[in-house]
């Protein structure tokens, strides 16, 4: 298996180069001087001249390429030219929240997913399953933002003064100001620290500050509830898909002609099977996750990567679309690893080498 991951890691070199090849030229092909964009009507020509070639913009692109990966090599991402810092600091302060919502949003996805698939299944064309696949189907039509809209509307005014009231915004209520957990514990800052307490919950807890748990917790369910609409949707429909096609084997029939409780026969030797599919499933929908959910970051105000990788875009703040974009690269081949590793799990037939 060591050689597996290693060979896999390797291989994804390529690809990651590639990813960093594209984007590089591709934001500089939108249409756009990155000047005007952000001095808007301060920008005269002498400035953004002197802009231009204060940033090395006026070079040619492969020379403005090769400093580009000289600075990868060393671990520089570059500067914002909109924000005036460091990629990786911002990189420190956004990453964690779209983490956070990714991984939540597909553990509400799973939990509730797979359950519908499974009745669905088991009830084939039932009324069960008819209304399983109902509202699987609602859920990938609804578009993001009216769902967001809706649930906001739903948990923060309507049910405002009951015990099931939810934040419709932010990361932590007014008032609410956590320090990193590694001052609590007098260790000395540095930028995996800081990371890690850019993750608001596991750094309350890391300070067993419970009422900063509890809050950062709420202010996740909606955005992750929005966000895990869809891949929700998408793993009860494939998890349906896969179990009606493995409890027509013959193995499952065996079991069944062998006395085993229903209950035993679905989850010990379908639903095992059947679960291939869906971990690729959701892998995928993990790795999608990690790019930032534009819309949804956008209408529960949340400062995540897919909010900082719009607004770079627009404002043709190159460095940060290119460190953004390596990261979301990154965090793929991660994700495509697991998943691989996770098909031993499921099925032992499954072999790496």
């Amino acid at each position: 298996m060591f050689r597996f991951v290693v060979h896999r890691l390797i291989s994804s070199i390529p690809v990651l180069f590639g990813i960093v090849v594209a984007v590089f030229f591709l934001v500089r092909v939108i249409s756009g001087d990155p000047c005007r964009a952000q001095l808007g009507e301060r920008a005269t020509d002498e400035i953004c001249d002197q802009f231009t070639k204060d940033l090395g913009l006026d070079r040619a692109i492969p020379v403005q390429f090769a400093r580009y990966l000289g600075d990868l090599f060393t671990g520089d991402f570059g500067n914002s030219l909109q924000q005036r810092r460091a990629v990786s600091t911002i990189l420190i302060e956004r990453l964690p929240t779209t983490i956070e919502l990714a991984v939540l949003a597909l553990f509400f996805a799973i939990l509730i997913g797979v359950p519908l698939g499974v009745i669905a299944a088991y009830k084939r064309n039932s009324a069960a399953d008819v209304g399983t696949m109902i509202v699987a189907n609602a859920g990938v039509s609804v578009p993001v933002f009216v769902l967001g809209l809706v649930v906001q509307y739903l948990f923060a005014v309507t049910l405002k003064d009951s015990f099931i009231s939810l934040p419709p915004s932010g990361r932590l209520s007014p008032g609410l100001v956590p320090e990193p957990f590694y001052e609590t514990w007098g260790l000395g800052k540095n930028g995996v620290f800081d990371f890690i307490s850019n993750f608001e919950v596991l750094n309350a807890l890391l300070q067993w500050n419970w009422r900063i748990v509890v809050d950062a917790a709420q202010h996740l369910i909606l955005p992750a509830i929005v966000v895990g609409t869809i891949p929700l949707a998408i793993i009860a429909r494939m998890t349906r898909a896969s179990l009606v096609d493995v409890l027509g084997q013959d193995y499952v029939r065996t079991a069944r002609a062998k006395g085993f409780k229903e209950l035993v026969v679905v989850r010990r030797h379908a639903l095992r099977s059947a679960l291939l599919p869906v971990v690729t499933v959701v892998g995928l929908s993990l790795g999608s996750l990690f790019g930032g959910a534009i819309l949804t970051e956008s209408v529960f105000g949340l400062a995540g990567v897919g909010k900082t990788l719009s607004d770079s875009i627009y404002a043709r703040d190159y460095s940060v679309v290119q460190g953004f974009a390596l990261i979301v690269g990154i965090g793929f081949v991660i994700v495509n690893l697991v998943t691989d590793l996770m098909y031993t799990v499921f099925d032992p037939r499954v072999r790496v080498n």
